[in-house]
Formats: structure tokens, C-alpha cells, sequence
């Protein structure tokens, strides 16, 4: 590569010398008359060259890189043309002086010999030198290897105490175990994922919660007594361990400038683990699974940012769960989970699809202000309590056949820009879904309301079907719009087509109406008003009860 390179030189300098581009003697004489200026050049060259390569060379250093072994191009460049400078100034200079001589061919040919031959020793030296630079990174590269490879048993055996610490029968001895493995992955950021997934596995052994503390007067055995001292021990360990994974899954308060003690893009695998008094608030974690797990207690995960996929299918959450002001960048899977207390997804946002399917609400569930923009799957889940959903926006499919709703359902201002599935749910309470969007087609197909049914002022773009619906109470649609490309509206064989206004009129007797309102906008209950059995709207339920205090 080096003897290439001189040779592609050379040949360009005769190249130039034939076609007449250069003059040597005139360039050796302007070169002459300015030896000091270039000189100096020369030599700052040279100083910002040693500078640069020692800037690099503490890079690679700072970053633990393996230093190269082959030289960069541009050095080779760089020597190479300093010594064709130098052959060819010190040529010029010659055949310069050589005009003054008596023999003046003679000389020139000794010029030119005397020049090459000078060229020839620059390039020895550059060549020596750079020989001497290549064993000295050699030298570096054997040096970092010896270093790294120290790092790195000192690693291992730092883990594998850890490790064995939490084997210990002795809680203080774990809780070492614990805190030294944090030490660990904070000071080496390669293996904090391998910390993470210690942490996770320990969290995932068995364990059974504490019962509540009997009363003073009951005596203790003292097997029993030793035992729940255990596991009072056992507790503080799990809650350590679940502090620690919260405290560097936090990026701080400012995202472009994470806190230092942040571990970016780290992937917890809980699956099947009992976890207590969960508080992953504001945490910014990887793919996350909690699949079958207990999270007894309060389970916090308002503010949390998953940037990956979050599964939580047949999870059980003992006590409220708090996912406000959540999002989840990732699909979202809730199947078969069961909520004993409230569960809190208000302004939360689903940006791939959010599944729920079979889902257990026993408390309050709040979805108000969510924003899904997948597909929102609810199909066979079970609301015992109120369920709020007041100015949800669902971009995708809605999805809520089967859903049983026993408390007050609010679908209030929501909107649903794609299809939407309510066949087959049950409302037992009041359904509330006053000024609501249906830009898809709206399904309401063999549901039941045994409640009151608002549906006043909502607004649908496409078909909809109510057709074997079942109305048991008060059902109003006061004020609903039918838009132009949405004129007809199923009720066949649904009780409440007795009921609609007047000039709701069926079209051939397939049970298909043709919305007919005075204002021409489609306003159903207009000019004529409703059936005189429909007396009143229903009163609108209050919003679910949220327990702020846990």
C-alpha cells in the first residue's frame, strides 16, 4: 500500500513536469525565497497532527475502545507527501544552483540523484517512525486486553458473590446481595440488564403475602412466630429489590438530560411474581411482562412511558391501579386481568392496539380522556362497577361485544372514528352515551339495556344498528344526528321502535328506518318530538368514584 501510494506520487509529478504544467526551477526558486514561511507551516502542521492523534487516542481511551492496529489512510497520505514535498524542494533547490556550475548537465543529474536520494532517506525516517507508531498501538492494544480482562474477572467474581449472597438464609446477607448488584450494574452499564434480570427472578419466587397482624392477646407459638418473622424479613428484601428496579427506571424530570442514575431500555420480566405496593411512577422501562402476577397492595404505573410491549394478560391487582397519564408506545394486553379495586387509565394514551378482552373490573374503572389509537378491545370484559369513559377517542376498532356493564356506564363525548362493536353487551345501570361520536358504524345489535339509555345528542356518520336490542327502561335519542351518508338506523325487532319519533319511519318494512327530521340534518326527537312512553331523559349518572387517597 505504502510502495503504491509513493508510486502514484511519482507518476503524477512527472505527469505535471511533461505537460508543462510545473517549472521546477521557478518553483524551486519561489519555494526558495520563502524556506522560513514554509517551515513554520510545516512544523504547525506537524503540532496539530500530534495534537489530533493524541485527542483520538484519549477517546479511545475514555471509551474503552480497542485501539487499531492498522494505520488510518490519512496518515500514510500525510507522510507521503511531506516526503515528496521535501524530494521535490530539495531537487528544485539543486538543479537551481546547478545552473551556475561549469558542467551544467553533469550537475543537473547529480541534482536530481542528490534529491531522490534525500527523498528516499525522509521516507526511511517516516517509515521508522511510523513503524514505532504501530508497535507502540500494538503495545496499547496488549495493554487494554490485560486491563479489560482484569475488569472483567473482577466483574464475575463481584457477580457471583452477589449472586450467592441471595441465597442466603439471612435477610441482612441478601439485602447486601441486593445493593451490591446495584453497585455493579451502576458502575458497568453492559451488565445492567443481567442485574435487571437477577432482580426479576428473584422477585418472581415464591412468596406468600403477609396475612394482617392478628391481635396482641392471641399467643404465638413459636414455630408461628419465627415463621412470620421470616417473611416479615422476606418482604423488606422484595420491596428493596422492587425499590431499586424503580429508582433507575426513572429518567429524572428533564428526558433530554436523564438523571445519571437511569438504566435506558431495560426489560422486566415479572411474569407469575408477587410484587407489593408496586410504585413504578414516572419510570421509563423497556418491553415489560407481568403476565399472571399478584400485585398486591397499591399498584402505581401513572406517568410510566413503556417503550416497548407491556403485557399484563391474567394479572390480578389486589388493590387500585393507577395507569393515569400513562403511555404505552408499545401494544398494550390486559386479557383476563382482574382489578379488585379501581383501576385508573384516565388520559392514558395506547398508541398500538389495547387489548382488555375478558377482563375483571370488581371496582371502578376510569378510561376518561384515553386516547386509543389502535384498536380498543373490551370484548367479554365484566364492569361491576361504574365505567367511565367520557371523552375517550378510539381511532381504531372499538371493541365491547359481550362486555357486561353492572354499574353506570358513561360513554359521554367519546369518539369513535372506526367501527364499533357493542353487540351482545349488557348495560344493567344507567348507559350514558350523550354526545358521543360515531364516525364508523355503530353496532348495538341483541345488547341490553336494562337501565335508562341516553343517547341524546350523539352523532353518527355511518349505519347503526340497534336491531334485536332490548330497552327495559327509558331510552332517548333527543337530539341525535344522522349524517347524509348515514340515513337509515336499525331497529328491527327492537322494543324501542315503538317509541321513536314519528317521522322515524320504517322503509318497506325490513325494520330499517329512514331518519326523516325537519332540519334535514337527520336530528332525531325534532318537530315531533317522542312517544308519549318515553317521558323524560334519563338522569345522567354521576362519574365513577376515584380513591384518590390510596
Amino acid at each position: 500500500m505504502f510502495l503504491l501510494a509513493a508510486g502514484l506520487v511519482v507518476l503524477l509529478c512527472w505527469g505535471a513536469a511533461a505537460a508543462g504544467w510545473v517549472t521546477w526551477p521557478a518553483v524551486g526558486a519561489w519555494v526558495a525565497a520563502r524556506t522560513g514561511s514554509i517551515a513554520a507551516l510545516l512544523v504547525a502542521l506537524g503540532f496539530v497532527g500530534a495534537a489530533g492523534w493524541s485527542w483520538a487516542r484519549g477517546v479511545r481511551v475514555r471509551t474503552r475502545a480497542r485501539p487499531r492496529v492498522a494505520l488510518s489512510w490519512w496518515v500514510v497520505a500525510g507522510a507521503l507527501f511531506v516526503v515528496a514535498l521535501v524530494s521535490w524542494g530539495v531537487t528544485a533547490w539543486l538543479l537551481r544552483e546547478a545552473a551556475f556550475a561549469k558542467d551544467i548537465a553533469a550537475t543537473r543529474v547529480d541534482a536530481i540523484k542528490s534529491g531522490l536520494t534525500i527523498g528516499a532517506g525522509t521516507g526511511g525516517v517516516f517509515a521508522l517512525l511510523l513503524l514505532a507508531v504501530r508497535r507502540q498501538w500494538h503495545a496499547e492494544l496488549t495493554a487494554q486486553d490485560t486491563v479489560d480482562d482484569a475488569t472483567e474477572r473482577r466483574v464475575t467474581e463481584l457477580y457471583s458473590k452477589a449472586v450467592e449472597q441471595l441465597d442466603s438464609e439471612k435477610a441482612p446477607v441478601r439485602l447486601g446481595g441486593l445493593y451490591a448488584l446495584e453497585r455493579l450494574a451502576q458502575a458497568s452499564p453492559t451488565h445492567r440488564q443481567t442485574v435487571v434480570n437477577v432482580l426479576c427472578a428473584y422477585l418472581r419466587m415464591p412468596y406468600q403475602p403477609l396475612e394482617p397482624e392478628p391481635p396482641r392477646a392471641v399467643e404465638y407459638t413459636g414455630g408461628a412466630s419465627d415463621d412470620r418473622a421470616r417473611r416479615v424479613q422476606e418482604r423488606e428484601v422484595r420491596l428493596t429489590a422492587q425499590r431499586i428496579l424503580a429508582d433507575h427506571l426513572r429518567p429524572g424530570s428533564d428526558p433530554q438530560h436523564p438523571a445519571v442514575t437511569f438504566w435506558p431500555d431495560s426489560t422486566l420480566d415479572l411474569t407469575g411474581a408477587v410484587l407489593i405496593d408496586v410504585d413504578l411512577s414516572h419510570s421509563q422501562p423497556g418491553t415489560v411482562r407481568f403476565d399472571g402476577a399478584t400485585l398486591t397492595g397499591a399498584a402505581r404505573f401513572d406517568g410510566v412511558t413503556f417503550t416497548g410491549e407491556a403485557r399484563f394478560d391474567g394479572a390480578t391487582f389486589t388493590g387500585a391501579a393507577r395507569f393515569g397519564e400513562a403511555i404505552f408506545t408499545g401494544e398494550a394486553r390486559f386479557d383476563g386481568a382482574t382489578f379488585t379495586g379501581a383501576a385508573q387509565f384516565g388520559e392514558t394514551i395506547f398508541t398500538e392496539d389495547a387489548q382488555f378482552g375478558g377482563v375483571t373490573f370488581t371496582g371502578n374503572a376510569q378510561f376518561g380522556e384515553a386516547n386509543f389509537t389502535g384498536d380498543a378491545g373490551f370484548g367479554r370484559a365484566t364492569f361491576n362497577g361504574d365505567a367511565g369513559f367520557d371523552g375517550a377517542t378510539v381511532t381504531g376498532a372499538a371493541w365491547f361485544g359481550g362486555a357486561t356493564f353492572t354499574g353506570a356506564s358513561q360513554f359521554g363525548g367519546a369518539t369513535f372514528t372506526g367501527a364499533s362493536q357493542f353487540g351482545g353487551a349488557t348495560f344493567t345501570g344507567a348507559a350514558w352515551f350523550g354526545g358521543a361520536t360515531f364516525t364508523g358504524n355503530a353496532w348495538f345489535g341483541g345488547a341490553t339495556f336494562t337501565g335508562n339509555a341516553w343517547f341524546g345528542r350523539a352523532t353518527f356518520t355511518r349505519e347503526a344498528g340497534f336491531h334485536t336490542a332490548t330497552f327495559t327502561k327509558n331510552a332517548r335519542f333527543d337530539g341525535a344526528t344522522f349524517t347524509k351518508t348515514a340515513r337509515r338506523a336499525c331497529f328491527a325487532d327492537s322494543d324501542i321502535a315503538r317509541s321513536l319519533p314519528v317521522r322515524w319511519a320504517p322503509d318497506d318494512g325490513s325494520g330499517w328506518l329512514t331518519v326523516v327530521a325537519s332540519d334535514g340534518g337527520g336530528g332525531a326527537g325534532g318537530a315531533e318530538g317522542a312517544a308519549p312512553t318515553v317521558a323524560e331523559a334519563p338522569p345522567r349518572p354521576s362519574p365513577p368514584a376515584t380513591d384518590k387517597t390510596t
